[in-house]
Parts: C-alpha cells; sequence; structure tokens
C-alpha cells in the first residue's frame, strides 16, 4: 500500500489529504456510500432501492482495484479502475438474482449490462471516480486520477479510458483539465427517461511509458 500526503487538497482545521492504493479494511460500506451518492441516479433502476443496493455494491468490491483519498484516516474519495479482467465494482449475475430474485433481477441485469465496460489492449479503465461533497473543488479528484494514471504507467498502458455522461459537464471539464480528451460519443436518447441521460462520450489520456534502464 501506498500513501502519499498532497498539501493542494486540504481541508481548514484538518490534516492534508493522503492517496492511497487498495480500499481500507472494514471501509467497504463507506466506499459504496460514496460510489451510491456519485452513480446512484444513474444505477438506481438497476439496483434500487438505496438501503438494497449501498449493501450489495459494499459486498463485491475488489479493494485492490481503488485508489481512495483519506482525510483524517477517514475515506473521502475514491477512484476504482479496471484492468486484467478485475475491476474495482463486481457482483455476478448469480449474485444479483440472488439479491433480488429472478422476477426482479433479470431485468436489472439488462440494465447492468448497459455499464459494462471492457478495456482494449494497452488499456486501462477508470470504474468510477467519487469525491464527498464536501470536498468537490478542492483538488481531490486530480489527485485520484493522477494516481490511477501511475497506476496504468506501471502496468504498462497506454492510456486511461473513461465514460462521461452528458449530464455531468462538470466532471467532463475536470477531465479536459487533466489531459483526457473525447474520442466518441454515443447518444442513446431511448435512455434519457429511464436512466437520466441521453449521452455518453468516451476520453482518452494518453501514458507516457516508463523508460527502461540499461544495465552496465
Amino acid at each position: 500500500m501506498e500513501l502519499r500526503p498532497d498539501v493542494d487538497a486540504t481541508e481548514q482545521g484538518a490534516g492534508p489529504v493522503t492517496v492511497r492504493r487498495g480500499l481500507p479494511a472494514g471501509a467497504e460500506r463507506r466506499a459504496a456510500e460514496l460510489y451510491w451518492e456519485a452513480f446512484g441516479r444513474k444505477l438506481g433502476p438497476a439496483l434500487d432501492p438505496p438501503d438494497k443496493a449501498v449493501p450489495f455494491i459494499a459486498a463485491h468490491l475488489n479493494a485492490d482495484r481503488a485508489i481512495c483519498a483519506l482525510l483524517d484516516g477517514r475515506l473521502v474519495g475514491l477512484a476504482g479502475y479496471q484492468h486484467d479482467g478485475r475491476a474495482f465494482t463486481g457482483g455476478s449475475a448469480h449474485a444479483v438474482l440472488r439479491e433480488y430474485g429472478h422476477l426482479r433481477g433479470l431485468p436489472r441485469l439488462l440494465l447492468l449490462a448497459l455499464f459494462e465496460r471492457r478495456p482494449a489492449s494497452g488499456q486501462l479503465v477508470m470504474d468510477g471516480i467519487a469525491v464527498d461533497r464536501d470536498l468537490r473543488g478542492r483538488g481531490v479528484g486530480r489527485l485520484l486520477i493522477e494516481e490511477v494514471t501511475a497506476v496504468a504507467t506501471e502496468r504498462g498502458c497506454r492510456q486511461v479510458r473513461l465514460d462521461v455522461i452528458d449530464t455531468n459537464p462538470r466532471a467532463r471539464a475536470l477531465y479536459e483539465r487533466l489531459g483526457f480528451t473525447a474520442v466518441r460519443t454515443e447518444r442513446t436518447p431511448y435512455l434519457r427517461r429511464l436512466l437520466g441521460f441521453g449521452a455518453v462520450t468516451t476520453m482518452h489520456r494518453p501514458v507516457a511509458t516508463k523508460k527502461k534502464v540499461r544495465e552496465p
């Protein structure tokens, strides 16, 4: 695990925000709450009600696919990523059917399939980013994304990929400031009434490859 302080992201009267690779043990529920706060509107039709969705998300997280922001030991932000077939958020079809029942679970599986993203060769895919509402706009998101990019570099990836919906212009503006560029937009007006958005834009950020050091 790696801890790295950054004095640019602080809260008045508190210590600096630190960035850590891996979700701390015991923080699953808090991580699920942050994730639901950020994506509940989009995931609601598939996982509602919240009192069932949050425990379900918490029970199916892959801790090693998370970058976490901590303030005085409390989880205040996280970014998940997908690489080598593992994503931050999990939950098999069997788990969904067991939790929601077959009658209600089957249509939920169809909705969840809409959010599946498979990395292309040389890609690391961001699996969502969430920051405590009281710390938004203070640089926490930037810290998380930079650490995700560092992971991509170490794993030999050529680019980081993410997808942003049309109803989240603030997130897109952050991604653009950090070097992401839009490569395509998929318009899905038929989903606007159901999921609350009508277009998804895929963005890429190139990753600098690590230079090999010649042995003497």
